[in-house]
């Protein structure tokens, strides 16, 4: 057996710790009127920034992030060696138009929400494993765009469930290097495939809370940890309803999270405030949170350590017309901070 990095069955060590030492975010209107507001790179009022399309918004986005993170790194974008990406859209065409012309070799992802953690994983065992010195990990999500795509045009006027979620509008992307100064990753679990039998679209929370459980216990598990190791359990975007799904399904398998768990989703909104409901949700959802709030408070040592769990809810519009049950992943990355 070679295979001396893999602990368990599903987690990884990254002996060399791979440092994440840029990293950038870019926040639509709503997004940059909530809780983290001063704590993303770009925002904008324009909900198309600059462009015609909602889909082509998300490709600004995309391209606002990479060259926020190539001047914040002191690099020009043509200088970095990879990018992992992708998003929401059909065929990713948010990500690949991002990069076209670019001359940067891409690689693109679809993790549905939990891309940000799967990009940031590959990335640092890219690096980890000797075949890159630095890579970028990315992704995005919009709400307009997501909205035509997954339920109703918004000239439609439809009621919004109480469990429903807001797809967050916003880009994030972080520099993993063999070398510098930032917060490191030491390990990671990648999840499988996931789910109870919920069909209901507008409750992807639930969807997702079983992968996300299954993951974090696999990663206890695995490398074992147990939720007194770390400062905080970040999930994706479960959710309000979804964060209290997976604490219930943690203590029916005599798991007690304590208040260890919050959600990207509950954090990057005001709930009661922007009229959300459950929270927030999409691949921009985790990834302007990590890019902004959680980066900064591990480089700071405010944080010491996370545990970083990206979820994604793995639908079509045509696997929901045909009534079928609703896939969830979720791949973990344990984080720490600066040195």
């Amino acid at each position: 057996m070679n295979a001396t990095k893999k602990r368990g069955k599903q987690s990884f060590v990254l002996p060399s710790h791979p440092v994440i030492t840029t990293w950038a975010s870019v926040a639509g209107k709503k997004e940059s009127e909530g809780p983290l507001k001063n704590l993303f790179d770009v925002t904008s009022k324009d909900t198309y920034f600059g462009q015609k399309t909602w889909e082509q918004a998300e490709k600004q986005m995309q391209q606002i992030a990479l060259e926020t993170l190539a001047k914040k790194a002191g690099m020009k974008k043509e200088d970095f060696s990879l990018v992992y990406s992708g998003d929401l859209l059909n065929q990713c065409i948010g990500s690949s138009f991002s990069l076209n012309n670019c001359g940067i070799p891409h690689l693109g992802l679809y993790g549905a929400c939990s891309t940000m953690a799967e990009s940031l994983l590959l990335a640092s065992m890219t690096v980890d494993g000797g075949y890159s010195d630095q890579v970028v990990a990315m992704t995005s999500s919009h709400f307009a765009s997501s909205e035509r795509q997954y339920r109703f045009p918004l000239g439609y006027g439809g009621q919004r469930t109480p469990t429903a979620q807001w797809t967050v509008t916003g880009s994030g992307a972080a520099l993993v290097c063999s070398e510098g100064h930032g917060p490191r990753v030491e390990s990671c679990t990648i999840g499988t495939v996931t789910e109870l039998g919920v069909k209901d679209a507008n409750n992807m929370g639930a969807a997702m809370a079983p992968a996300a459980f299954s993951t974090i216990r696999a990663h206890f598990e695995d490398m074992h940890t147990c939720p007194e190791d770390f400062d905080l359990i970040v999930t994706g975007d479960l959710g309000q309803l979804g964060r209290e799904m997976l604490m219930e399904l943690a203590r029916r398998d005599g798991i007690n999270l304590g208040g260890k768990v919050t959600d990207c989703g509950t954090l990057v909104f005001d709930l009661p405030k922007q009229d959300v409901h459950s929270g927030g949700s999409g691949c921009g959802c985790s990834a302007i949170t990590l890019c902004s709030y959680l980066l900064g408070n591990l480089n700071s040592g405010k944080l010491k350590r996370i545990l970083f769990c990206g979820t994604g809810a793995l639908l079509s519009p045509v696997s929901t017309q045909q009534g079928l049950p609703i896939p969830g992943v979720c791949h973990a990355v344990s984080i720490t901070g600066g040195i």
